[in-house]
Order: C-alpha cells, then sequence, then structure tokens
C-alpha cells in the first residue's frame, strides 16, 4: 500500500472532520442545508474529500429507500456521514452521486 496524501482545502467556510480536523468539504459545494442525518442537520454536498466509502447498503430513509455507502474520514476512520448510490424513486435521483455530511460529526476549520 503506497502513502496517503491529504488534500487540502482552501476557501472561507471548510467543513473537517470533528475528531482529526481533517478538511473533508467546502461550504461552497453545499447543495442544500435542508436535510437530517442520524445525528441531526445535515447538508447535501456536491464533492467532498479526504473520504472512503463503507459498503453498499439498502436503507430506508425519510423520503424513500435508497442504496447508500457511509462515508468514513479518512484519516481517522470515524463515519461522517453517507453517500447516495441508487435512489429507488425517480424524484429522488437528483440525491444519487451526492454526499451528505451530518453536522454533529464535522466542524468548521481554518
Amino acid at each position: 500500500m503506497g502513502l496517503k496524501y491529504n488534500t487540502y482545502l482552501d476557501g472561507q467556510c471548510i467543513f473537517g472532520c470533528r475528531a482529526c480536523q481533517t478538511h473533508l468539504g467546502l461550504q461552497a459545494e453545499v447543495i442544500s442545508d435542508n436535510f437530517s442525518g442520524r445525528h441531526g442537520d445535515a447538508s447535501l454536498m456536491g464533492n467532498v474529500v479526504n473520504v472512503y466509502l463503507g459498503p453498499r447498503e439498502k436503507k430506508q430513509l425519510r423520503t424513500g429507500l435508497f442504496t447508500v455507502c457511509d462515508l468514513h474520514c479518512e484519516v481517522c476512520e470515524t463515519v461522517v456521514g453517507w453517500k447516495y448510490v441508487d435512489a429507488h424513486r425517480d424524484t429522488e435521483k437528483y440525491k444519487v452521486g451526492k454526499y451528505i455530511l451530518e453536522r454533529a460529526l464535522v466542524v468548521e476549520v481554518k
């Protein structure tokens, strides 16, 4: 296995892992703040960095059945959200390929 290099983001508002402060995403990538996660408020993101995906799982969420993968911080392995892999309702397909960051699991870093 080779060396891992973290991606460092540059912007006014950077979201990082609450446990280790590793950069995860930019406020500019937020599509919507009107989402809920396991631990409360969450943001739908267009792109995130420094994460790896867990196994695919089918989950019944508030808006229907989805196939999702947990998002783990690449440095400390903390779960910080999930990725939408598939939506079983056509009206929810816009979420596929996008990410959820749970606000309780991330912090603003400088």
